[in-house]
C-alpha cells in the first residue's frame, strides 16, 4: 500500500487500469477500472450541475451506484451527505435541507418516500438547473443512462482535490437525540483507511463485504475507507440480512466486515449449521457486540471479533491489543482521560473485586475525554451541539467510562446512560454484559428509571424468552453483578427497538418508562423474585415520580431533583 495517497480522490484515481474484480453486488461485478471509470463520468457530470464544494444528497441501499457517487464527489471536489432511508416526512425533508443539498440521487423504489415533501425542486435538466435547487438524479434506466453517456470517457483527475476538501456529512444515529451532520475531509477519511488498513493487514486480495448502511459513517469510515486504501475488493449488501450473510461470505469470499449494534446478536440467532465456519471470514471489526457475543460468535463462526471504541464524528478512539483485560475496550492514548464532567477533574482508577465488579463506580466513571489533538471536524451548521463537543478546548465524547490503574478503558453506557443508584454511579454497560448471559436474552438494554428514594432504579429491556424464578436465581449467581446493579424492573419484548443502523433506542425506552405494551416484571424491594407489574402496584408503589409523562419541572415541585448530566 501506498502511504503518500493524502485525499480519497487520489485512491479512486489509483484504481484506473487495474482490470481485478473489485466491487461485487447482486450478481453484478466491476472491476476496479471500471469502479474508477464511473466515479470519472459521474464527476464530470456533477461538474457540469454544480460548482465545487457542493452538497450531493445521496438516498440509495447499499448498490454499486453508492460508492461510485462517493468516488465521484472525491473526484469533483464535493460531499456526500448520506440520507437516512428509514427517515419519513418532515425528518426526512429536514435532513435533505439542512445539509443544502444542491442533488439528490435515489432510486426508483425510494421514491414514494419524496412525494408530497416540501422541497424546492429544481429543473430536471442541467441547462436549466436553477440556483437554490434540488436536482434529483434517478438512478438505473434508460434516463440516467443517458444522462452519463456523454461523460463516459471521461478519466478520473484527482489532481486539484485536497485533503481540506470536505467529503462527507453523515448523520449521528440518533438513537440518544436528534441526528447532527459530522463533517469528514477527504484527507480525515483516507488517513482513517490507511489507519485501518494498517492495523487489520488488509491486502489488496482481501473482500470486505458491507452490510452495514452506507448512509452511517460506520460503513463508510471503518468498511469502505480500508478496502479503498489497500485496494481490496468490496462486496455490497442492499441491506443487512442475518440469514443472508452467510450465504454472501461465501460467494463473494470476504474476508473482512464490521458491524454496529444488534447485527451480531441477530446472526447468532440464526438456526446453527454445519457449515457455519466454511468460509475465508478472518475478522468483523465494531461495536456493541460484548464479550458474551463475541466469543459465541468465535467459536460458532470461526472468526475473530474485533471490539472497538471510536466517537462518530472521530474525536477520539480506543484501539484493542493483545493483553487487554476481559471486558475493557483497549488502554487509553496519551490524552484520553475520564473526567468528572461537573468538575472536569480525572476521576480515579476503577477498582474491580475478585469476581470481577467494579467497586468504586461512583467515584471511577466519568466521561471520556480528549484533551490531546483530534480530528473532530465539526458539524454541519450546528453551534451549539459543536460547543458541547469542545467545551474547555477538549474534545467530550458524551460517552461514559472508567479507567483502571494500568490505563485500560472500560465503556459504562452513552451519556444518557447514567445510573445512579442510592448515590452509587453504576455503568449501564456492564450491566448487559452480564444480563447478556441469560439464557433467554436475544438482546438486553438497560437504563434508569427514576425513583423517589434511590434517585434512579435499574431497568431493563430483554428481547427473548423471560422466567421469572429462573432470571432471580441466574441474577444471584453472577459474582460480578452488584446488589445494585439487578434490574429492579424487566421489560420483555418480542423484538428490541433499534435504529436504521442496529442501535437500540434507548431514549425511547426511557421515554415509555414502566408504561408501555409490553409485560413489565418488577421485584419489590423486600422480595427476591419478580412479579408481574399491574396497574395497582404502579398506583401504591411508584405512580407519581415514575411515571414517564412528567417532567423535570414537575418533579421538583414534588421536592425530587432530576438527574443531572
Amino acid at each position: 500500500m501506498e502511504s503518500n495517497r493524502r485525499t480519497v480522490a487520489e485512491l479512486v484515481a489509483r484504481g484506473w487500469g487495474d482490470h481485478r474484480p473489485g466491487l461485487w453486488c447482486e450478481g453484478r461485478a466491476l472491476t476496479h477500472h471500471q469502479v474508477a471509470a464511473g466515479a470519472a463520468a459521474r464527476a464530470a457530470l456533477l461538474a457540469d450541475l454544480v460548482p465545487p464544494r457542493s452538497h450531493v444528497g445521496v438516498l440509495l441501499d447499499n448498490t454499486p451506484e453508492y460508492p461510485l457517487w462517493l468516488s465521484a464527489a472525491a473526484l469533483a471536489r464535493a460531499a456526500v451527505a448520506g440520507i437516512n432511508a428509514t427517515r419519513r416526512g418532515p425528518e426526512l425533508a429536514r435532513d435533505i435541507l439542512h445539509t443544502e443539498c444542491r442533488v439528490l440521487v435515489t432510486e426508483q423504489a425510494h421514491l414514494p418516500l419524496l412525494a408530497g415533501l416540501d422541497l424546492p425542486w429544481g429543473s430536471p435538466r442541467a441547462s436549466e438547473f436553477e440556483r437554490g435547487g434540488v436536482r434529483l438524479l434517478l438512478t438505473g434506466g434508460e434516463e440516467y443512462d443517458a444522462l452519463l453517456a456523454p461523460y463516459a470517457d471521461a478519466r478520473p483527475d484527482a489532481s486539484r482535490a485536497t485533503p481540506h476538501d470536505r467529503l462527507l456529512l453523515y448523520f449521528t444515529s440518533g438513537s440518544t437525540g436528534a441526528p447532527k451532520a459530522a463533517i469528514c475531509t477527504q484527507g480525515r477519511l483516507a488517513a482513517a483507511g490507511r489507519s485501518l488498513a494498517d492495523q487489520f493487514r488488509v491486502r489488496p486480495d482481501d473482500v470486505h463485504y458491507i452490510c452495514m448502511p452506507m448512509f452511517h459513517g460506520n460503513a463508510v469510515i471503518a468498511d469502505w475507507a480500508p478496502a479503498l486504501a489497500a485496494g481490496a475488493g468490496v462486496a455490497l449488501r442492499r441491506r443487512f440480512s442475518a440469514s443472508g450473510f452467510l450465504d454472501d461470505v461465501r460467494a463473494y469470499g470476504a474476508t473482512y466486515f464490521t458491524y454496529v449494534g444488534r447485527a451480531i446478536q441477530y446472526l447468532l440467532a440464526t438456526e446453527p449449521r454445519p457449515d457455519d465456519r466454511d468460509h475465508a471470514l478472518r475478522l468483523g471489526f465494531g461495536t456493541e457486540a460484548g464479550a458474551v457475543d463475541a466469543a459465541a460468535f468465535e467459536r460458532r463462526f470461526g472468526a475473530r471479533l474485533v471490539e472497538g471504541y471510536g466517537s462518530s464524528e472521530g474525536g477520539a478512539a480506543v484501539q484493542w491489543s493483545p493483553g487487554t483485560p476481559p471486558g475493557a475496550v483497549g488502554r487509553a492514548a496519551p490524552g484520553l482521560v475520564v473526567l468528572d464532567p461537573e468538575t472536569c477533574v480525572e476521576c480515579p482508577p476503577a477498582v474491580f473485586d475478585a469476581g470481577g465488579r467494579l467497586v468504586n463506580g461512583d467515584e471511577a466513571i466519568g466521561e471520556l475525554v480528549n484533551r490531546g489533538p483530534n480530528p473532530f471536524e465539526g458539524y454541519w451548521r450546528n453551534a451549539e451541539a459543536e460547543a458541547e463537543r469542545r467545551r474547555e478546548g477538549w474534545y467530550w465524547t458524551g460517552d461514559l467510562f472508567c479507567r483502571d490503574a494500568d490505563g485500560y478503558l472500560y465503556f459504562a453506557g452513552r451519556g444518557d446512560d447514567r445510573l445512579r443508584v442510592d448515590g452509587e454511579n453504576l455503568s449501564a454497560a456492564m450491566i448487559e454484559n452480564i444480563l447478556a448471559r441469560y439464557e433467554g436474552a436475544l438482546a438486553v438494554a438497560v437504563y434508569a428509571v427514576p425513583d423517589p428514594v434511590t434517585g434512579d432504579q435499574v431497568m431493563a429491556t430483554i428481547a427473548g424468552e423471560f422466567e421469572p424464578e429462573g432470571f432471580a436465581t441466574f441474577l444471584l449467581a453472577q459474582p460480578d453483578l452488584g446488589t445494585k446493579m439487578a434490574p429492579r424492573f424487566v421489560r420483555v419484548v418480542e423484538r428490541m427497538p433499534v435504529t436504521a443502523t442496529n442501535k437500540i433506542q434507548r431514549a425511547g425506552l426511557r421515554r415509555e418508562g414502566l408504561r408501555c405494551a409490553d409485560p413489565v416484571w418488577w421485584r419489590p424491594a423486600v422480595e427476591r423474585t419478580y412479579r408481574r407489574l399491574t396497574e395497582a402496584d404502579v398506583l401504591a408503589h411508584v405512580e407519581g415520580p415514575l411515571a414517564p409523562t412528567r417532567g423535570p419541572s414537575e418533579v421538583r415541585r414534588q421536592g425530587l431533583e432530576p438527574r443531572t448530566r
